[in-house]
């Protein structure tokens, strides 16, 4: 089997910032066979076919989106643009936007929440490289209450039996991940306010139960504070979001957050693309108040993983690279904030042990970027090579 081989000016070799200058990637078929100082990875290939020279670049893991929504257009009303087409129709569009992550360097998505369970058939069609696209950590259909948020991605359930059977049923369908919104959204027209909770701490509890059950995480959609509580206390994997909303504003509880830190339950704030224009959106002192929050659970030990959700409203494919200079803005060290969008992420998604790092007998994923990432994370966003699952990918 032929070999890649990639020098670099410097390769990530491990979280929190570790790297080796001159170094090397050496692939094989779909996995690493080797990454570190060049002068001990070339001397183990043999047989390449490719052979790439980056001095002025750095490689790293492919990046991990852990928020998304392949269904949506990112228009200003991706709702009214679902309603109004087909699933056919829609396939297409999702294809599209599978490659557009993919060119990014977004080499993994997590995909919180569709119509007709089409993630299913795109991450079928992307396993058999009939499309190329991310690797797909798909929920299908998210459980929510009648006429609750995202109600229209025919997820309305009532009462434990109805919770059960949906659980079970994305489950048998081939769902990596069980999503739950735990409170309302801003997306649902109609539906409860985003600070509203839509289950209880029992009835969540029940979906972990039958999640945990069948091998499946438990993401929560979480914007309420009294949501997020019940999520904490049903034992959740992940909360979405997290904004900590009441009826008169923001209410980080630090007792929560605590139990959170305990927990080990990971935070994906959903950071838009466009992180820069909320005070425009939403008034300087409110913006500045959800960045303290993002801040305060970062400084508290929370354990954040990056998300951009991404096809709602200005949220597009291509963003993950300005998401994360958000964090940097926050003061949150490059090194942390790379390893949630590649090690920590893979963690939470249960996917650590072959996705996320650059370490011999991983999947072959993994970007080039020019310049240093660890001094301006938003190097990310120059992309000078990919490759996913072992294949190149042209990102022009």
């Amino acid at each position: 089997m032929s070999q890649t081989l990639i020098l670099a000016g410097r390769v990530l070799t491990g979280p929190r910032g570790q790297y080796v200058t001159d170094g090397a990637v050496l692939t094989e078929g779909t996995d690493i066979v080797a990454a570190g100082a060049r002068a001990e990875v070339e001397p183990l290939a043999h047989g390449v076919s490719r052979r790439y020279v980056l001095p002025d670049a750095t490689v790293l893991p492919g990046l991990i989106d852990a928020h998304v929504h392949l269904v949506f257009d990112a228009s200003k009303d991706p709702v009214a643009v679902l309603d109004a087409h087909s699933d056919t129709t829609l396939m297409a569009a999702m294809e599209e936007r599978a490659l557009q992550f993919l060119r990014s360097g977004v080499t993994t998505v997590r995909d919180l929440g569709d119509r007709g369970r089409l993630t299913l058939r795109l991450r079928e069609e992307i396993a058999a490289s009939r499309v190329r696209g991310p690797r797909i950590v798909a929920a299908t259909t998210p459980l929510t209450t009648k006429g609750g948020h995202c109600w229209f991605l025919g997820g309305e359930v009532e009462g434990e039996d109805e919770i059960r059977a949906l659980v079970r049923r994305n489950a048998e369908l081939g769902a990596d991940v069980i999503k739950v919104m735990a409170t309302g959204g801003g997306l649902t027209r109609g539906g409860p306010a985003t600070w509203q909770s839509q289950f209880d701490a029992p009835e969540i509890r029940l979906i972990v139960r039958e999640a945990h059950r069948a091998g499946l995480r438990v993401a929560a959609h979480g914007h309420g504070t009294a949501g997020i509580v019940a999520a904490v206390m049903a034992g959740v994997d992940t909360i979405e979001h997290c904004t900590w909303m009441t009826r008169k504003g923001l209410g980080l509880r630090e007792d929560v957050l605590d139990a959170i830190v305990d927990k080990g339950i990971r935070i994906c704030p959903t950071v838009s693309p466009n992180w820069r224009m909320l005070p425009m959106f939403f008034g300087a002192e409110r913006a500045k108040a959800l960045f303290d929050q993002v801040r305060t659970m970062a400084e508290h030990g929370a354990r954040l993983i990056a998300g951009t959700d991404a096809g709602v409203q200005r949220a597009g494919c291509d963003g993950l690279a300005q998401s994360l200079g958000f964090y940097q803005h926050l003061g949150i060290e490059p090194g942390r904030v790379i390893d949630m969008a590649t090690t920590e992420a893979a963690d939470a998604l249960g996917i650590a042990d072959h996705v996320g790092r650059l370490a011999a007998g991983y999947r072959a994923d993994l970007i080039a970027v020019h310049g240093d990432p660890l001094r301006d994370v938003e190097a990310l966003g120059d992309v000078r090579l990919i490759m996913a699952n072992g294949k190149m990918v042209d990102h022009e």
